[in-house]
Parts: C-alpha cells; sequence; structure tokens
C-alpha cells in the first residue's frame, strides 16, 4: 500500500471576471467569494461544499467511489481521498466542514444501451450522498444519475450552482 495520498489541485486561472478553477478529473479545489469553479461530469460526481454564509467554497470532481487498490496510488480521484482533501483545505481557511452545506451532481449513465441497471455513475451518486449524510452535513441541491452529461459551474456567494444537463 502507499504511504502517501497524491491530492490533484486544480490549477487556477485568471480571466477578466476573476479566478476560476477548471477541474479535471480527480482534482479539487478551494475558493473565496467571488471566485469560480467549473467542471464537466459524465459518470463522475462533483461534490461542492461550501460555509453557510458561501463566503469559501471547495469542489470535487470524483472518479472512483471504491477506495485504491493496495498496489494503485492513493489519490483524490477516489471518493475518500477526495473528500478528505476538501475538508482539509476547508479546515485550512478557518471552515469546519460537518457545518457546512452542501450540493452534489453527475453521476450520469454514458451508455445506455450498455449498461443496465445499475452503473458507476450510480455508484459514485450513491458514496456522495452517504458519505454527506454520515457526516451530518446537510444537501441542500442535487442532480444526479439520469443519461446525461452535466457542466457545472459556480460562483462562490450566494447564487446557487449552475448546472447543465446534455443528454447522451
Amino acid at each position: 500500500m502507499s504511504g502517501s495520498v497524491r491530492v490533484l489541485r486544480a490549477p487556477e486561472r485568471v480571466t477578466p471576471s476573476g479566478i476560476v478553477y477548471t477541474l479535471h478529473p480527480g482534482q479539487v479545489a478551494c475558493a473565496g467569494e467571488g471566485e469560480r469553479m467549473e467542471t464537466l461530469l459524465g459518470s463522475c460526481v462533483a461534490i461542492i461544499l461550501t460555509d453557510p454564509r458561501r463566503t469559501i467554497g471547495a469542489m470535487c470532481h470524483i472518479v472512483h467511489a471504491k477506495p485504491a487498490v493496495r498496489t494503485a496510488p492513493h489519490t483524490s480521484a477516489h471518493a475518500g481521498v477526495a473528500l478528505d482533501s476538501m475538508y482539509k483545505l476547508l479546515i485550512a481557511r478557518g471552515i469546519t466542514p460537518r457545518y457546512c452545506e452542501a450540493y452534489v451532481y453527475g453521476g450520469g449513465n454514458m451508455f445506455p444501451e450498455l449498461v443496465q441497471p445499475s452503473t458507476v455513475g450510480d455508484s459514485n451518486s450513491r458514496w456522495a450522498l452517504e458519505a454527506l449524510a454520515q457526516a451530518g452535513i446537510r444537501v441542500l441541491a442535487y442532480d444526479v444519475g439520469g443519461n446525461a452529461y452535466r457542466r457545472l459551474a459556480w460562483t462562490v456567494g450566494r447564487d446557487a450552482p449552475q448546472v447543465t444537463a446534455v443528454e447522451v
């Protein structure tokens, strides 16, 4: 088993409207008010955690609900590592994760003609919602499952995340 965990942090870029983090599979980011996080999801799931005042937000892009096998690298592509990484980023900014609120998106079935009834997306979605429930974190909204890709963007602040679903 690997003794270390790799956190794949999303790089930031500066645009005329501010800082933007574009998360690719397995990446995590933590942003302040007015900064934007975005990702594209298929069977993967994104979790957003934010303090109730919406001054800080963290997002992860989960690829695998199950932990890595002993011989594989433990990265934030795996759900448990990603969620723990988000917790650490929030704590570093003075936010207690159990007082956060959450949004969950993704978990689509990318191959509906081949895979039914239970899919990788279903497993990822179920893991995310169960992990948040076990942590006592309230989920404000979620949009999971179905046969759709989702484009997700959120500017940390009062407004809800923007989600666009495109059917497969």
